[in-house]
């Protein structure tokens, strides 16, 4: 039996030289799950190129690639959103603020001191005629 084929190197019916059968599936494997996540933590390692881990397996870097790609969207899928919804809080009232007093250990030394109507009146240096001068009609007033 003799079998003619095209070959690449000429145009004419040539008869072939070789012949093979492929039974089988060839160079296609059934990866197993766990198999599929050692090569690619493997590849994750960062010891070898993501290349010379697919050499290392019999596999094209093309399909290493798109099982890493395919494990990095199951993570996505499985981890819970990274965003937390913002609560924003008026505050009520704000707190009262505590006035300082000033707490004068001794009292002023009055320059003058008058006592009219039973009241005493003490003039600190420094204080204006004017204000002095309004206090003492106020106590006439009364008296």
């Amino acid at each position: 039996m003799t079998i003619t084929g095209f070959t690449h190197d000429t145009s004419e019916d040539v008869p072939l030289q070789r012949f093979e059968v492929f039974t089988g599936t060839g160079r296609r494997r059934d990866w197993s799950d766990e198999e599929k996540d050692r090569i690619v933590a493997e590849s994750y390692s960062g010891e070898m190129s993501v290349s010379a881990v697919a050499r290392r397996h019999g596999l094209s870097p093309g399909q290493l690639f798109t099982w890493r790609r395919q494990v990095r969207s199951l993570a996505k899928q499985d981890s819970p959103s990274m965003f937390v919804p913002a609560v924003i809080d008026r505050p009520g009232e704000p707190p009262p603020t505590r006035r300082k007093t000033i707490r004068r250990s001794a009292l002023p030394i009055a320059a003058i001191e008058l006592e009219v109507g039973g009241a005493i009146l003490r003039i600190a240096s420094g204080t204006d005629s004017a204000t002095i001068a309004a206090v003492i009609q106020a106590l006439k007033a009364q008296s």
